[in-house]
């Protein structure tokens, strides 16, 4: 897949799932998924999913953006404990 902006001097170059995108500076890294991914900003605004960084650490979604990040958008799964399934097992 292509790259979804060229930089500019006005703007920040980060990475989202493996894809490049240009935003403006003062961005926070929820600009820069909505930019690429509209459907999957909706769903980390709404707690579907989470934002991590390139290790895998949970990352706030109004955190502002430095230059070359790189994020992950990944499900938020439940916790099995919290419906029961869990109980018994060994």
């Amino acid at each position: 897949m292509s790259d979804v902006t060229a930089p500019g001097p006005d703007a920040l170059r980060v990475y989202v799932n493996e894809r490049g995108v240009s935003v403006p500076h003062g961005s926070v890294a929820l600009d820069a998924v909505r930019a690429l991914y509209p459907e999957l900003a909706d769903e980390l605004h709404a707690g579907r999913q989470r934002l991590t960084d390139s290790r895998g650490l949970p990352v706030e979604a109004t955190q502002p953006l430095v230059g070359g990040a790189i994020y992950r958008v990944v499900p938020v799964r439940e916790r099995l404990a919290a419906d029961g399934e869990h109980e018994g097992a060994v």
